[in-house]
């Protein structure tokens, strides 16, 4: 049975500030999911949060980029808007940068991550969602996931994952995209991957079968606004066991946290800590970063879970680890490295400072 299982989430209000996610926000998404799921749009849906993003996952048979799917995501987020607006929640609706649909909602700043698959005899899928990051904080776990044997024993145990695996690259500033088959291209793909502000993997195949393994969203938002409105806040959707890695592997990476570019007004690096759903509130100069987990196995198209992978006390460590390396990053302040490099600080107010002291600047 073909299946289509998206993630479409927005940042349309925060509380307090950026760091938590209203109550009435997640209802009224639910009201409007449950009612496609009743008229027959979705096969089944689940509503949640990460910090102040509100996140959509849906399964449906109409394949990515379906205009109704993506209608009934859009309209949701308009009506939380109004909830937002109405109760002067943080940024309302920040995340939706044009006042009327298009089609679909990519370039609109809801970040999306799709797969079509054929439902396998049982098909866990893990739903990583993080917030105060870019779209490039999966470079490296997805990496570790499926390249790496020191991560992912199946790599050399698994006669079905010799093969290796497939992965789509995109160029987030030029919109172009490179297919790297790895395990021989390995180290052709981390002089890119290795660059996240540019460079994000935005799929992952299997080589045996051709199947899609995994799927992240690649939008970023500042070059979609043109100026800074947050981060991109990413989602990635991961399927595990068989001929992919199993759960426990597509988890490890996480384990080990890594400096990602976002935290505080977008403009910071930190450590991305995996967390319960329930402690994904970043708080500390807006974060640091956070990433949750919801795991779910598929039946017939329906969610069954979510199971909350990351409130395992397994990842105490990991998150002591992300609060160590926070320590360290903050005594920085306004200096690289904790600040991002010029580069990529033009779409913040630094290209206004720039202008306004433009003419004081002197030949040496």
């Amino acid at each position: 049975m073909k299946i289509t299982f998206s993630v479409i989430k927005a940042d349309i209000g925060g509380w307090v500030g950026h760091s938590s996610m209203h109550p009435d926000l997640m209802a009224e998404g639910d009201r409007c999911l449950a009612k496609a799921k009743k008229s027959g749009l979705l096969i089944d849906y689940h509503v949640t949060k990460c910090g102040d993003d509100l996140q959509f996952i849906m399964t449906h048979v109409h394949g990515t980029d379906d205009k109704k799917v993506h209608k009934l995501a859009w309209d949701a987020f308009i009506n939380c808007t109004a909830i937002a607006k109405k109760l002067k929640l943080h940024g309302a609706g920040q995340d939706l940068l044009t006042t009327a649909f298009s089609g679909n909602v990519k370039g609109q700043g809801p970040g999306v991550a799709e797969m079509v698959i054929n439902e396998r005899e049982a098909e866990p899928i893990i739903v990583f969602m993080a917030d105060k990051t870019a779209s490039g904080a999966w470079n490296l776990p997805l990496y570790h996931m499926f390249c790496d044997p020191f991560n992912t024993i199946g790599l050399v145990i698994s006669s079905n994952m010799h093969s290796g695996f497939k992965y789509e690259v995109h160029d987030v500033k030029e919109s172009k995209k490179i297919v790297f088959n790895c395990p021989e291209e390995i180290y052709d793909m981390l002089v890119f991957i290795g660059a996240p502000s540019r460079y994000s993997v935005k799929a992952v195949y299997s080589r045996e079968t051709g199947e899609i393994a995994a799927s992240s969203s690649t939008q970023k938002l500042s070059m979609l606004a043109g100026r800074y409105v947050g981060k991109d806040d990413p989602v990635c959707i991961v399927r595990a066991q068989g001929i992919f890695p199993a759960v426990g592997e597509v988890l490890e990476p996480f384990a080990r946290p890594h400096i990602v570019e976002g935290w505080m007004r977008g403009s910071h690096h930190g450590p991305l800590m995996p967390v319960s759903v329930s402690d994904a509130v970043p708080t500390r100069f807006d974060g640091p970063p956070r990433v949750i987990a919801a795991g779910f196995q598929l039946a017939n198209g329906k969610l069954v879970g979510p199971v909350d992978m990351f409130a395992d006390l397994a990842f105490n460590n990991a998150r002591q680890q992300a609060l160590d390396m926070a320590d360290m990053l903050r005594r920085h302040g306004p200096f690289e490295p904790h600040r991002l490099p010029l580069e990529e600080m033009e779409y913040t107010t630094m290209p206004q400072v720039m202008k306004k002291l433009s003419g004081r600047f002197k030949k040496i």
